[in-house]
């Protein structure tokens, strides 16, 4: 399942200490432009997002689904926070 995947390489990435994970797919399917890949929103809270711009966190999630962005997943709504952020 493709949730499972990401929730599973976003948690070796990142070690978060929240990882939310929602498949909008439903909704979405078999309109223009989409050719199968899910649509889904994730919200994560890690350490590793401390300094680093919305762009740039937004940038290594995408380095951290790689190869999924092309096939599995086809809109990604991404809310990456640090832990003082999430309080």
């Amino acid at each position: 399942m493709t949730a499972d995947h990401i929730r599973q390489k976003l948690e070796e990435a990142f070690k978060p200490e929240l990882i939310e994970i929602i498949d909008h797919s439903a909704a979405h399917a078999g309109h223009a432009g989409n050719k199968g890949g899910g649509h889904y929103h994730v919200t994560l809270v890690s350490a590793q997002f401390e300094g680093k711009s919305l762009v740039q966190r937004h940038q290594l999630v995408y380095q951290a689904l790689g190869d999924m962005m092309k096939d599995e997943i086809h809109a990604l709504g991404i809310n990456a926070l640090t832990p003082s952020e999430n309080s």
